[in-house]
């Protein structure tokens, strides 16, 4: 009797559980994103503050122009950013990176007979001799200043052991960098149908190439001396090329702002040009192609001044939509201890000069990174116009341990208009309800069994009562 009850108390409470858990089951999916404002269906964003808007930039003559921040990598302006060009010798710069990142300085470069042969033909060149032998320090600045083919060639022998092998590693880099139109087929950007790039990729790769601090010297230099040599007696003196940088047959084309950069021309390309400025603590990197001369100098200042007037540099930790703490991302956020992850507080974005940092949203993203530190990307946004990224650090070495891992590895996935972190819930809320039902059930069972016992004791209890009460009785007869 008192086992039957049970059953069907135990079986109400399963069956309250299942009905629960199917449910929860038909409910849809809950997604904890790393948005803090919220998106409207047309990509702009909610905001108190007032329409949002990206300052229109200067018209310039240049077929293709990217204007960079060099700190977040937000591009300020771009006019036909992913039109294919020739690039000239601004390929020097991908050469000079691949070069610094693969060799050290004082290593010795040999000219072999098929790099002298680049500077055939009346190219850019400091005149070497087959031979000749150069550190590649000297090598580079020969190819960075005076623009040398032959320099480009033999450090592309001496890093990759073949040009062919060096050119393969330059389109990796290009690769790793997010360059999606871009293909090198020489280190030097002399005229070749399978040699192109764009001003957006070529942005990317001079942002790259500037965080290299030997390489950010060695382009704003504007004059190198080559001590003599095997095969030259006297010193060569180089000059930059960049009339912007350095007095090169002009001083019509200084910018007191310019801190470097790499001049391209061929008659296919017309004229290349890549410049880096720096003012009040922003370093803006502007590239333009397909240019007629003079215009590559006046369309670059005219962006630059563009940028500098109309944009601010902010500190990631200055924005007020994070934590209290800014060098940490709290559970609030992203479902995490505050303890485990923490986000570089040096990192910068750049908005409008008008802007107010509340309009900036954030989202999270799959890092690629080698550092197994890094966990993630916090992505920002002001509007719909992506404004820098930082890094996310996990403070321990377990990747497994943060909210990150069950992030998509895939960064284009263009069905997904911002990454998030997809959390199970459903299998938490069944896991707890059948628990609680277990729980409720061995409840129900031992108190069951409490009470089946003591009324048992009682009844034994009662009978001996009962049967002394009537020992007693017929004792009481007898007398």
């Amino acid at each position: 009797m008192y086992f039957i009850n049970f059953k069907k108390i135990f079986a109400a409470v399963v069956l309250s559980t299942t009905v629960f858990s199917s449910v929860a089951l038909g409910a849809a999916p809950v997604m904890a994103t790393g948005t803090t404002d919220t998106a409207k269906s047309d990509g702009s964003s909610d905001n108190s503050s007032g329409e949002i808007s990206w300052p229109k930039g200067p018209k310039v003559e240049s077929k293709s122009a990217v204007l960079m921040d060099v700190d977040s990598g937000t591009v300020l302006y771009s006019k036909k950013p992913n039109a294919k060009h020739y690039p000239a010798s601004i390929t020097k710069i991908m050469t000079a990176m691949v070069a610094l990142e693969h060799s050290s300085l004082d290593e010795t470069v040999t000219y072999s007979k098929d790099a002298v042969a680049q500077s055939y033909g009346g190219t850019s060149s400091i005149s070497r001799d087959i031979g000749e032998k150069m550190t590649m320090e000297e090598s580079l600045y020969g190819m960075m200043l005076e623009s040398a083919n032959e320099c480009a060639w033999a450090i592309a022998e001496h890093v990759g052991g073949t040009e062919e092998n060096f050119i393969k590693m330059m389109n990796d880099k290009a690769e790793s960098l997010g360059c999606t139109h871009t293909h090198f087929d020489n280190p030097n950007g002399l005229p070749d149908k399978e040699h192109w790039t764009t001003a957006l990729d070529m942005a990317k790769i001079s942002r790259a190439a500037y965080q290299n601090l030997i390489f950010a010297k060695i382009t704003g230099t504007r004059t190198y001396v080559i001590p003599p040599t095997n095969k030259h007696k006297d010193s060569t003196y180089l000059n930059n090329h960049h009339c912007m940088l350095n007095y090169y047959h002009t001083s019509r084309y200084l910018y007191d702002y310019c801190v470097g950069g790499k001049t391209g021309y061929t008659v296919a390309a017309k004229s290349t040009l890549v410049t880096y400025a720096k003012k009040d603590g922003r370093t803006l990197v502007c590239v333009v192609m397909c240019a007629q001369t003079p215009n590559h100098w006046l369309d670059t200042r005219k962006l630059l001044d563009w940028g500098f007037e109309n944009f601010k540099s902010v500190k990631v930790s200055d924005l007020s939509n994070l934590s209290v703490d800014s060098s940490k991302l709290g559970t609030t956020n992203y479902g995490a201890d505050s303890s485990l992850i923490s986000v570089d507080d040096s990192s910068t974005i750049m908005i409008p000069k008008n802007a107010s940092e509340s309009d900036v949203t954030t989202s999270l993203k799959k890092s690629s990174s080698s550092d197994s530190s890094v966990i993630g990307l916090m992505e920002f946004k002001y509007g719909n116009k992506k404004v820098g990224t930082c890094q996310l650090k996990a403070n321990t070495s377990e990747e497994s341990s943060y909210p990150f891992h069950n992030l998509s590895a895939n960064l284009d996935d263009k069905n997904d208009s911002s990454s998030f972190i997809q959390v199970n819930i459903f299998l938490i809320v069944i896991a707890a309800a059948l628990a609680l039902a277990a729980a409720i059930g061995i409840f129900l069972f031992l108190r069951h069994i409490y009470w089946s016992v003591s009324k048992h004791q009682r009844d034994v209890h009662s009978a001996k009562k009962g049967r002394i009460k009537y020992k007693k009785i017929r004792n009481n007869d007898k007398h």
